[in-house]
């Protein structure tokens, strides 16, 4: 081993979205802070996305050109600007190439995506080899939008004195988007076609290769989201084709908890809701319920429970079991409020129900994160039935605004929420394990049951619910833990102050 040196560890973050630049999901939410965090936690830090041109002109204005150069793609050479911009502290660059990703619209979704995001990891790699900032101890890649960055990092790279020693780390999202392309590929865009090792580890099946496939054989940690979705991908119902290599290299899988921006979900401060309660004072919930239930015309009633769905309509989310249930639900006097977009089928029926169910029920299917903040701020219940769930983040919200999720068990859902144990009150929440209805059924009426009649033991819940600690800090922690067990040379240059 190398003499032990006391600095900072390098990481530098490679992926495709970041909040405030851009964002379609879950990963825009991670990457806008997470890196955040583990400066904070004692780390070097920069973060790498593509420079789309729909990130708001206001942040494009302030971005500063410090290299352009070409990278090779196969037999072409491409042209790569790298731009920066510093946000709350973190070090952003920008990887400009406007034939790339100068584009009306999406940030993906596009015919030739398979080739926009190998250029990106190459882009990546060549930029950490020649921008002196970017030289780094770790690179942290995300989905499969950065899996090649492991790949061309070992088979070009490897010589080059600023990347010998980068270490990789890669975690999936979501394992069910993996990148698989023609295997026309291989020789055409990514220049692998002549290297045996390569064409094995990214082959999935007859004329198709995989990127998540080559990240999770290159990368010396795989990282996922949630403690239980490491273990579920091991399984074939949940590692979509790739549960073999998960399973091979099971001690190199770690699962480290998403956590959530607290600052921008903190309901006594949140501009959003109508009125600013927490843990200690939480009574003017009770009027941030009445306002939503009369913004959705929903019966103004403090004794039905107000049960909120927030997020995408779609079946992963187990919206079946909540059609199948609806008329149960409604006959026993629920109220159900669903805000999101998704699946054609899901939010034609929901908007029936809303048409059917009068005040009981009512469904805007749209995206508007002020009604979602409103929402979450007034709901009693969340119910997050997911089919699987590799982190979720709506249920991290729920309860820090002390709304109880009722959830499926798997992935995240698990690990972040403590069902309720009446026999010791422990609990943060309600859970049901199998993905049938009227189980889910049985336990939201259970919940409701304790709302109904057992008001201490539910304010006792909010409580334990909302004093649970969900930041980015627990998180960055573990992950800076992972950077140093890869460099056991560099000493941990500081602990956190509390």
């Amino acid at each position: 081993m190398a003499d032990r040196v006391r600095r900072k560890i390098r990481v530098l973050f490679a992926a495709s979205e970041a909040v405030p630049f851009i964002k379609t999901g879950g990963l825009g939410d991670v990457i806008g802070s997470l890196p955040r965090e583990i400066k904070q936690a004692g780390a070097k830090v920069a973060v790498i996305l593509p420079k789309y041109s729909c990130i708001p002109e206001s942040y494009q204005k302030d971005m500063e050109h410090i290299a352009e150069f070409y990278v090779p793609l196969a037999w072409r050479n491409v042209y790569c600007g790298i731009e920066r911009l510093t946000f709350d502290g973190v070090d952003f660059y920008f990887v400009d190439n406007e034939d790339y990703f100068k584009r009306d619209g999406s940030i993906y979704g596009y015919f030739d995506d398979g080739e926009r995001f190998a250029f990106f990891s190459k882009a990546v790699c060549e930029a950490m080899s020649r921008v002196p900032e970017l030289n780094c101890d770790v690179v942290h890649c995300n989905d499969w939008q950065t899996a090649l960055v492991p790949v061309f990092l070992r088979e070009f790279y490897r010589d080059i004195d600023t990347c010998a020693d980068v270490k990789v780390i890669f975690t999936v999202h979501n394992v069910k988007f993996q990148g698989q392309y023609p295997d026309t590929m291989l020789s055409n865009v990514l220049g692998l076609s002549d290297i045996p090792a390569a064409v094995d580890q990214l082959y999935s099946s007859s004329e198709t290769i995989n990127y998540m496939k080559g990240a999770l054989c290159y990368s010396d940690i795989i990282a996922t989201v949630s403690p239980t979705y490491a273990s579920e991908l091991q399984m074939p119902f949940f590692g979509e084709g790739m549960d073999p290599i998960f399973r091979r290299r099971a001690d190199a899988l770690v699962g480290i908890l998403n956590g959530i921006d607290t600052v921008a979900w903190d309901p006594s401060t949140d501009p959003y809701i109508p009125c600013n309660f927490d843990a200690k004072n939480p009574d003017a919930k009770a009027e941030c319920k009445r306002l939503l239930q009369e913004e959705l015309g929903l019966a103004q009633d403090p004794e039905r429970p107000l049960v909120v769905m927030v997020g995408r309509l779609t079946n992963q989310k187990g919206l079946g079991l909540v059609r199948y249930s609806m008329s149960r639900l409604m006959s026993r006097g629920v109220q159900i409020a669903i805000l999101g977009t998704g699946d054609g089928d899901q939010e034609e029926a929901f908007s029936y129900f809303d048409s059917v169910y009068g005040d009981k029920m009512a469904a805007r299917i749209t995206f508007d994160n002020e009604l979602a903040h409103r929402m979450y701020a007034a709901g009693d219940i969340l119910l997050m039935p997911s089919e699987f769930e590799p982190c979720g983040l709506a249920q991290l919200i729920a309860m820090r605004y002390g709304a109880l999720p009722v959830v499926r068990q798997t992935g995240g859902l698990k690990d972040s929420v403590t069902p309720y144990n009446k026999f010791t009150g422990e609990g943060t929440g309600f859970g049901f394990i199998n993905m049938n209805a009227d189980e889910m059924a049985d336990c939201l009426l259970d919940a409701c049951e304790v709302f109904w009649t057992e008001k201490d033991k539910w304010n006792q819940l909010r409580w334990q619910a909302m004093t649970a600690d969900f930041s980015w800090k627990r998180a960055a922690d573990d992950y800076l833990d992972v950077y140093h067990r890869l460099h056991p040379e560099i000493i941990r240059f500081t602990k956190r102050r509390d």
